[in-house]
């Protein structure tokens, strides 16, 4: 039985950034809008499909943690440790398909300052929620979080986590 241990934060970070981050993007592509090569239909089709492909990712691993009955708001404590379906893949899979999602929305919308957006909000993420989240998985499922980091990715495959 895992051991009970607070909550990773007090504050549900990554929603607040992401939206945060959508925010100033929006705000800052209506000052200063992308250039004209940006702005054609084979680059909106593919902003559209990064953002289908990032919102299935979202709803995939809230599908997987609802089936597991496992807690899905990043300020209230792990109920389970998920390593099946999408997170046998990626350790966040909610966090890297908001990042997609607001990368697709630069392209999608012609507006560059959502890559930049989604790259401050991935740092911010990984600041301020997921090294959380990773020292509370590790005090509340011990070996069995740390079998799981050594074979999933933080955002997905192997990529290395240090």
């Amino acid at each position: 039985m895992p051991q009970t241990v607070p909550p990773p934060n007090s504050i549900p970070w990554p929603p607040l950034i992401l939206i945060g981050a959508a925010a100033v993007a929006f705000a800052l592509g209506r000052m200063a809008p992308a250039p004209e090569w940006l702005d054609g239909d084979v680059m909106e089709a593919i902003g559209w499909v990064m953002m289908a492909a990032g919102l299935g990712l979202d709803i995939a691993a809230v599908a997987t943690l609802v089936v597991q009955e496992a807690n899905v708001l990043p300020n209230r404590p792990a109920t389970r440790l998920v390593t099946t379906g999408i997170y046998a893949w990626s350790r966040n899979p909610i966090y890297l398909g908001n990042l997609v999602l607001l990368a697709g929305a630069a392209l999608a919308f012609c507006n560059l300052w959502f890559l930049l957006a989604a790259a401050a909000a991935g740092f911010a993420i990984l600041r301020l929620a997921i090294l959380r989240e990773e020292r509370h998985l590790a005090a509340r499922f011990g070996a069995a979080w740390e079998d799981y980091r050594s074979r999933t990715g933080r955002w997905f495959g192997q990529w290395s986590d240090d």
